[in-house]
């Protein structure tokens, strides 16, 4: 059996809930138990805003995520809110462009990428969120990279799907990033 909990967590406007949404997509390609639940301040675009996704061999028993396995921590407040409550032996991925300090724990695996710098350099500033997911395919086993194009053409609107290219570059980067 196998469970994994993640929780994306940054300020609105940030493409947090279109993460969640791939994420949740991705694993119902591959036949999989899900439950994608998301959560924002009533600011919405520069107020708080993270989402639990869990994949699953088994049924979801509840939709809240408050010991993820996996983190994605897109701005400082996100990641001193909740490095402490991944699980020991969890995974911690850090946008370095907006966040400087260093995880203070040493139980978990933690990768720092410069996602928004990334993205600004590769001409798409809003898709820092798709490079952490990238990286996040290729770090989480249970996650993997199949499926991926097609769970992406599952949340990229038909209004939106000239960005369907960049999306897809956007997580081969975050994929690639060593």
């Amino acid at each position: 059996m196998s469970t994994t909990q993640i929780l994306i967590a940054g300020f609105g406007g940030q493409g947090v809930l279109f993460a969640g949404k791939f994420l949740a997509y991705k694993g119902m390609l591959e036949e999989k138990q899900i439950s994608w639940l998301p959560s924002y301040g009533p600011e919405m675009r520069g107020g708080t805003a993270n989402c639990s996704v869990i994949v699953s061999d088994t049924p979801v028993g509840s939709p809240i995520v408050t010991e993820p396995d996996v983190l994605v921590a897109m701005n400082l407040p996100s990641f001193d809110k909740y490095e402490n409550d991944t699980v020991k032996g969890g995974l911690i991925l850090v946008d370095s462009s907006l966040i400087e300090r260093k995880a203070v724990r040493e139980d978990v695996s933690v990768f720092y990428i410069p996602a928004t710098r990334m993205a600004q350099e590769a001409g798409f500033p809003t898709l820092a969120n798709m490079i952490l997911v990238g990286k996040l395919l290729r770090e989480c086993p249970e996650m993997g990279y199949e499926n991926t194009e097609a769970a992406l053409k599952k949340v990229v609107s038909a209004k939106h799907m000239d960005l369907f290219d960049l999306n897809l570059k956007a997580i081969d980067m975050g994929y690639r990033f060593a």
